[in-house]
């Protein structure tokens, strides 16, 4: 071998040669795991909200005769409530910490929870739906900054993913809500199917009392010492742990040499002037940065997913199934199916990456869309019940959330919440769930005023159509993020649709200086 080296060892070394031992993969952190899993737990109280009044509704309407406009009402405006807590979400949680802002979310949903099963009439039952909306807007906001600030950089993708699998959980409990309480008369049904949600909110806030603090926000508080500690428990390795702090201290711009338990906080890193960088002063980073992260959770929803599954037992009934048992059950499959295939896409995204699957997912759910819209038309047109007309629209609504949950989905939390910096972290994502409610609340406020204007088959062909400029968007605009730890985000973010110059400046970069990103001359695009 070169320069004689191995002779000092003799002919029987057992020293390790990279070529033949490369180092083996770091096993899956427990510690983050469990962290990531609790937090993420909060996401169960919009699923079950949006699972129980897609079947709720429908004893809702002939209990209290409402109509189609407050159906509509009704079913949307959740979203621009939960809008009021994902708005005030970001300046709590970096006031009171992660963890009770947690508790908060719980609290304030089982009050609505307990306002809608205990509701009288449709006055009620709206201030009831206030309550809870708030709560879930804290709850949308808090687990995806949680569990971005928490997971070691080898498997953020899989936690990231976490929010997302416990949405489609809550989704599949609240149609088994629905199922469960369906035979009971029709005036007690929905109500125990509305307040069986205090359930979950209770378990929210027990479970905090085993989570530790986001060591991000301890640092910001100048706690270094417990940060160490949660870092050194949410490592691959104890070199990454002492990474890790280094690399937010310099976020939150604590000297490196400080580095007793407690230490004080430069005041403008406490969260003042935050909507003055991400507003009125950004960076072409931070514009950049925001542009993909508001253009994702919008565009998440105008992919017409929200009216899908809120509005299944409609959409099924257009399709031919009449029986309300028949459109539970069918409603339960789409929650099953969706459920089972985010599972599938937590092993995917850090194997793969954001942008293959992003891609991938968005080109299916157009295919999938079209393939509903035709059906449908051919149906709404036919004088006689065409059987493969209805399982053509059964087929394509089930590959839709299928596909929608293996990239849409998931990649939307993940991605918003890993590229911010940490300074902006909870506010950016505020923002960017505040666009995911108010086109939420647009969708699915719109539905059934949107398809006796266009017709059902009209609105889908529509949703389609949003569906092909959304994978545009994410082609020309949106980095890959894998593999990227959260402080070198912003490096990746600034040129707009030239992103993959400033990819391959920084890949050779890295090259040159043995892993290490150093500044660049190119706007500042290439700071460690």
């Amino acid at each position: 071998m070169a320069a004689g080296k191995p002779e000092k060892y003799g002919a029987t070394s057992q020293l390790p040669i990279p070529a033949f031992d490369p180092p083996k993969k770091p096993k899956k952190n427990k510690f983050a795991f469990a962290c990531s899993f609790l937090a993420s737990m909060t996401s169960i109280l919009l699923g079950y909200d949006i699972g129980v009044m897609s079947g709720a509704i429908i004893y809702i309407q002939k209990d209290l005769h409402i109509t189609d406009v407050q159906k509509e009402v009704i079913m949307g405006v959740f979203s621009l409530y939960s809008l009021i807590g994902s708005a005030v979400a970001g300046r709590t949680s970096d006031r009171i910490g992660r963890r009770y802002t947690i508790v908060f979310a719980g609290a304030i949903f089982f009050v609505g929870a307990l306002f809608m099963g205990l509701a009288t009439n449709y006055a009620f039952l709206m201030v009831g739906r206030l309550v809870a909306g708030i709560g879930v807007g804290y709850a949308l906001m808090i687990a995806p900054v949680y569990t971005a600030e928490v997971a070691p950089t080898s498997s953020r993708g899989f936690l990231l993913s976490f929010p997302e699998v416990f949405i489609n959980v809550g989704l599949l409990i609240g149609y088994a809500s629905n199922l469960a309480f369906s035979s009971l008369p029709t005036n007690l049904g929905w109500r125990f199917m509305l307040g069986i949600g205090i359930i979950p909110s209770i378990l929210l806030t027990l479970v905090v009392l085993v989570m530790p603090e986001s060591p991000r926000w301890l640092v910001m508080q100048g706690r270094l010492g417990d940060a160490k500690i949660v870092l050194d428990k949410t490592s691959d390795s104890l070199e990454e742990s002492r990474s890790r702090l280094a690399d937010i201290k310099e976020a939150a711009g604590i000297p490196d040499h400080c580095n007793d338990d407690v230490v004080s906080v430069p005041k403008k890193h406490n969260g003042d002037g935050v909507w003055r960088d991400l507003f009125l002063h950004p960076t072409p980073a931070v514009r950049h940065i925001l542009l993909c992260a508001v253009g994702i959770h919008f565009f998440q929803m105008a992919s017409g997913i929200e009216s899908v599954v809120l509005y299944s037992p409609e959409i099924f009934e257009k399709a031919g199934i009449r029986n309300d048992t028949h459109k539970l059950l069918a409603t339960m499959a789409v929650g099953f199916v969706k459920t089972v295939f985010i599972l599938v896409a937590t092993f995917l995204l850090d194997k793969i990456g954001r942008r293959p699957l992003l891609l991938t997912s968005v080109g299916g759910c157009c295919v999938c869309l079209a393939s509903l819209a035709i059906g449908l038309t051919i149906i709404e047109h036919s004088d006689q019940r065409l059987a493969w007309a209805v399982a053509l629209c059964v087929v394509s609504i089930l590959c839709y959330v299928a596909i929608f949950a293996i990239g849409l989905g998931p990649i939307t939390w993940v991605y918003s919440s890993e590229i911010f910096p940490l300074r902006l972290r909870a506010q950016g994502c505020s923002l960017a769930i505040a666009s995911n409610r108010v086109t939420s609340a647009l969708f699915s406020m719109t539905f059934i005023s949107l398809y006796k204007a266009i017709s059902i088959g009209g609105t889908f062909f529509l949703y389609a159509g949003i569906g092909v400029i959304a994978w545009v968007f994410f082609y020309t605009l949106f980095p890959e993020t894998q593999g990227r730890t959260l402080e070198e985000m912003e490096s990746l973010f600034g040129s707009f649709f030239r992103w993959r110059t400033t990819m391959r400046a920084l890949k050779e970069t890295k090259i040159d200086d043995k892993g290490q990103l150093v500044q660049m001359g190119n706007g500042g695009k290439g700071q460690s």
